[in-house]
């Protein structure tokens, strides 16, 4: 096997000690969070039959045409690596008939795949929490969705380093006017656009507007502005979600030229950015996709929802959360190994963090309890199973004392509670 063979595959990155402990932080906040506001967990196939996303994502985008790692199975059917958890989520509300059963709310998260430069805060395998709330009409629900994120980024410590963003892009009928007023624009610069818009510019000229070519963005410029073309009902949803945001005191800018860059979205689109990640300032995006789970089949059904970047989130904390502090049980002699081995057991069904130490010598052991940032040593030798009690040393201070073994989970509990519980 070459050397090559034992690194990560290029964009990819091994999560160990404190990167594994902020991705399992945040997703522990993120759910814990959700639950409140009725969300209920739910876990999708990291691969599904390629139309899954091509007929949700559009045959125009970057991760349909550039991103997506698709391939033939050994039964001759084209599977792709899941690029985002939305249009899976949908596919998974439809094949489990789950449409009668409105309003749902479904929070996952797991590895996202899409070939893509790796750069920092961009890899080919991404993590994603996202949340779905399946069966609302009312803008109301595109508030109490966008409040959800504000309310995980805010406990992690970082929403005031980031701003939210949001648009409409209206329903259809206003979408439609809209597609044929930047066709009448772009038109005239046809030649001067980067390849990728002139495709764009016939199938779907919206994601024009999307594009990081520094030409296009000039052009994009002086560009139409959808609420130019907003009918009555797009213009009040829109100010029903901007009134929902100003009640509950969510700061947001306004944003005319953001849109989401898949077709199944409506009405609503957000993203919450920062400058702390140079280019990759998206660190939670979203919005309204009604037409989504009648593309896929299913119903009509309207949606809204987000996603949320665990890996450029995870580079925004300040610090990796502290691993919780054990307990080190450290047999004195042979005869005390098994009794030492039995207490360990006992207590890590009771939830507690213990770290048994298999070596004879205690002085080693002490040192390994150290360097674990054990909070207390437990020593067990022979004089001590007589007594039935057990002698507590705390590794702060030094101090020791006696503890029976009828009251050991009790003075646990009393002493480490907080951290290890």
């Amino acid at each position: 096997m070459s050397e090559k063979n034992l690194q990560p595959v290029r964009g990819t990155h091994d999560l160990i000690g404190a990167d594994c402990r902020r991705y399992q932080f945040i997703r522990d906040l993120s759910y814990g969070l959700a639950y409140p506001y009725g969300y209920q967990p739910i876990a999708t196939p990291i691969f599904e039959y390629a139309p899954v996303f091509k007929r949700t994502i559009g045959e125009t985008s970057d991760i349909i045409g550039k991103e997506m790692y698709s391939f033939l199975d050994r039964g001759g059917e084209e599977i792709t690596l899941r690029p985002e958890g939305t249009a899976p989520t949908a596919r998974a509300v439809i094949s489990n008939g789950l449409t009668q059963s409105m309003p749902l709310k479904l929070i996952y998260d797991g590895p996202m795949f899409r070939y893509e430069r790796p750069q920092k805060g961009r890899t080919r395998q991404f993590h994603q929490i996202g949340i779905e709330c399946f069966g609302i009409a009312d803008p109301l629900a595109d508030v109490e969705t966008i409040d959800l994120g504000v309310h995980i980024l805010k406990q992690l410590g970082i929403f005031e380093r980031a701003t939210l963003e949001i648009n409409t892009i209206g329903d259809n009928s206003s979408r439609n006017a809209y597609r044929q007023a930047l066709v009448d624009y772009f038109t005239p610069f046809t030649n001067r656009l980067s390849p990728d818009s002139q495709m764009r510019l016939t199938r779907n000229p919206l994601r024009i507007l999307d594009s990081k070519n520094p030409t296009d963005q000039e052009i994009v410029e002086k560009a139409p502005i959808f609420d130019d073309y907003l009918n009555t009902i797009s213009l009040d949803f829109f100010a029903k979600v901007c009134a929902g945001l100003d009640r509950l005191k969510i700061p947001y800018a306004r944003n005319p030229h953001l849109v989401r860059g898949l077709d199944y979205y409506c009405h609503t689109a957000f993203e919450i950015t920062t400058t702390d990640l140079g280019t990759q300032a998206t660190i939670l995006a979203g919005g309204r996709y009604n037409g989504l789970v009648s593309q896929l089949g299913g119903p009509e059904i309207p949606a809204v929802g987000w996603a949320m970047g665990i890996d450029r989130v995870a580079l925004m904390l300040k610090e990796a959360p502290s691993p919780p502090r054990p307990v080190a049980i450290i047999p004195v002699g042979d005869e005390a190994t098994l009794t030492a081995f039995q207490l360990t057991m006992d207590l890590r069904k009771e939830g507690f963090l213990i770290e048994f130490s298999y070596s004879s010598n205690v002085g080693k052991q002490l040192k390994h309890a150290n360097k674990i940032n054990a909070c207390l040593a437990i020593l067990l030798g022979g004089d001590e199973i007589a007594a039935s009690q057990a002698t507590i040393r705390n590794l702060d201070t030094g101090d020791q004392n006696s503890v029976a073994f009828s009251g050991l989970k009790d003075y646990l509990n009393h002493f480490m509670y907080p951290q290890l519980r």
